[in-house]
């Protein structure tokens, strides 16, 4: 028997992968903001209710880190109330959540790959509200598992990646932050590592003990560790010697050359921004790897693989 999943955030950038993913071994129903308003308790409640589902992925987040300054009761409503809405509802129908967190929760203080057993202290309202939601879910308890990932992005949407690519073709020099020390994960290693973990634990369990004996909260992200810098100059690198550019560049870019010849480092204090970020934020996977055998490949891997796809999703 395939598992009923419902998908929430079909849209985002860990969603839309998972989308395409998941609906080949399940029978899935994927939710994207228009769909389903994640502000409204009731209408989560509705879907979860009418579909009942075997899983609840959780891939819908608010995610706008420096605006989450100004708007930290949305953020709350999106990153805390609704995770809690659907960890309720989960533990209701013997349904197991999937949700995803961030690197964020931290404060980068340690200055060593963090565990999960470390102490949380987010330095921002994003980092705020996304704890509050893993906190959220713990005390539902039932079962569960939370992701932590880190520095995401894809081929669409608004990331660090598209955003270095598009002034790569605007400015002959880039001003990029040097001091803070993260691993760059692409959303479709994040969806890939999650749609194996899922079909290796229900082949295994089946929907009675999905999840049962090794849920808990988990570090999803790339090995190794850059900094910003280090992956703005990568990416540009790259692209600058690509003779054929994929689609999915073309569609970001379009033709325009790459006219960007300098890239300097710069510390964050030349780069104030709303809110606060971790100056190292480096999370330790090897619990993963432990517990489910997955380990993602190294940022730099990740990166000449995403650059080089011929099709984006």
């Amino acid at each position: 028997m395939k598992p009923r999943i419902l998908l929430l955030g079909k849209n985002g950038q860990v969603g839309r992968e998972l989308n395409g993913i998941l609906g080949d071994t399940s029978e899935l129903l994927a939710r994207g903001r228009e769909e389903l308003d994640l502000t409204q308790p009731d209408c989560v409640r509705k879907a979860v209710r009418e579909f009942r589902p075997h899983i609840i992925v959780n891939a819908a987040a608010y995610t706008a880190v420096d605006k989450a300054e100004n708007e930290e009761p949305l953020a709350k409503s999106i990153n805390m109330d609704a995770p809690r809405v659907m960890a309720e509802e989960a533990k209701q129908i013997g349904a197991a959540l999937i949700h995803y967190s961030t690197d964020y929760v931290f404060d980068g203080a340690k200055g060593s790959p963090y565990d999960e057993g470390d102490a949380a202290n987010p330095l921002s309202a994003y980092g705020r509200t996304k704890l509050a939601g893993e906190d959220a879910i713990r005390e539902i308890g039932g079962r569960f598992l939370i992701f932590r990932t880190e520095w995401v992005y894809a081929t669409r949407g608004r990331n660090f990646l598209l955003t270095i690519l598009r002034l790569a073709t605007e400015r002959e020099e880039l001003r990029i932050v040097s001091d803070q020390t993260g691993a760059p994960t692409w959303s479709r290693e994040i969806a890939a590592a999650t749609s194996r973990i899922v079909a290796d634990e229900w082949q295994r369990d089946g929907s009675e003990k999905f999840l049962a004996s090794r849920g808990g909260t988990y570090h999803m992200t790339a090995a190794g560790q850059t900094s910003w810098f280090q992956f703005a100059s990568a990416i540009v690198e790259h692209v600058r010697g690509c003779s054929h550019r994929p689609a999915w560049l073309t569609a970001a870019i379009g033709d325009k050359p790459v006219i960007a010849r300098r890239i300097l480092p710069i510390e964050t204090k030349d780069f104030p921004t709303p809110a606060r970020r971790p100056a190292y934020s480096v999370l330790s996977n090897a619990l993963l790897e432990q517990k489910f055998g997955v380990k993602l490949p190294d940022w730099r891997i990740q990166l000449k693989t995403a650059l080089a796809l011929q099709a984006g999703r």
